[in-house]
Formats: structure tokens, sequence, C-alpha cells
């Protein structure tokens, strides 16, 4: 199984991205999808989850602001980002669940917010 991340870069402050994930490989079912983001020094934290029938789960911190979707069809998981901050900054990570308990994540992709 592997998970193929995009959509990173530098973007001011105000500013939007939208990070994509691909699954491919032999996944037998999908259950949650989500990302997850990391800055040096800190422990990986949750940003947003999604699971098979849609139901939302999002950070505090990113409320308002992010979006999860998915495409179960193609096993792809999206994270629009709005009204970035440069708090925001930090590698995210895509990651999956099947309903086999297996957990998988994605290469990370790195997020700057900065003027």
């Amino acid at each position: 199984v592997q998970l193929q991340a995009s959509g990173g870069g530098l973007v001011q402050p105000g500013g939007s991205l939208r990070l994509s994930c691909a699954a491919s490989g032999s996944i037998f079912s999908i259950n949650n999808m989500g990302w997850y983001r990391q800055v040096p020094g800190k422990q990986r934290e949750l940003v947003a989850t999604i699971s098979s029938g849609g139901r939302t789960h999002y950070a505090e911190s990113v409320k308002g602001r992010f979006t999860i979707s998915r495409d179960n069809a193609k096993n792809t998981v999206d994270l629009q980002m709005d009204s970035l901050k440069p708090e925001d900054t930090a590698v995210y990570y895509c990651n999956i669940a099947t309903i086999l308990s297996e957990y998988y994540w994605g290469q990370g992709t790195l997020v700057t917010v900065s003027s």
C-alpha cells in the first residue's frame, strides 16, 4: 500500500492551499482517512479525519478554516486549507485506517505559511 501526498508549498498568511493524497495497492477496505501534521520537536498531531460515511472531525485550531473530503471510488482524501496562519506551518501527512485496523502513512508534504 502506498500513499502519495501532494499540494504543499509556500503561501502567505491568509492564503489557501489544497493537499491531496491518493492510496494505491492492495487495500482491503478503507475506514477512516485523515491528515496529521508535525513540526520539529513536537509530536504529530491530528488535523482532520473523515470516516467512510463522510463524518468529519477537526482539530479545534483548524475548525472553520480547513475542509477534509474524500472520494471513496478513487481512494483519495483532500484537505482544503483556507485562511492559513504561520502556526499552520508543518509537514502534513495523510493517513488511512482499514477496517482490519491496518494503518498507513504518506511521505509528508511541507506547508510553509510566511510572508
